[in-house]
């Protein structure tokens, strides 16, 4: 069943995958065919799933509050106003309006 190049196509794969971590079958397939393999993405993709290779997930830019492992981190107070609130809150602040008459 298998090729004889598919335990070469797998490490590079691999190695690509670990190396651009970002990236996903079908870019690694690019880069894949720019170091001169033959191969399109519908093999790479099969690879990549035997492999059990992810993207993860996209962090929001502001308030990361887990790591690449999936665990939470939450900021613990240190000093006065040094963390203020986790949740959704908004305050009125100074812009409130009353609505209606």
């Amino acid at each position: 069943m298998g090729r004889v190049d598919d335990a070469a196509l797998t490490a590079d794969i691999v190695e690509l995958a670990t190396q651009y971590g970002r990236y996903g079958y079908r870019r690694i397939t690019a880069l894949l065919q720019e170091a001169g393999w033959l191969v399109n993405p519908k093999r790479v993709e099969r690879i990549w799933r035997q492999e059990g290779l992810k993207v993860p997930a996209r962090q929001p830019k502001r308030g990361r509050l887990w790591l690449n492992d999936g665990s939470c981190i939450r900021l613990r107070p240190e000093h006065p106003n040094h963390v203020w609130s986790y949740s959704g809150e908004i305050g009125t602040g100074c812009t409130a309006r009353r609505r209606g008459g």
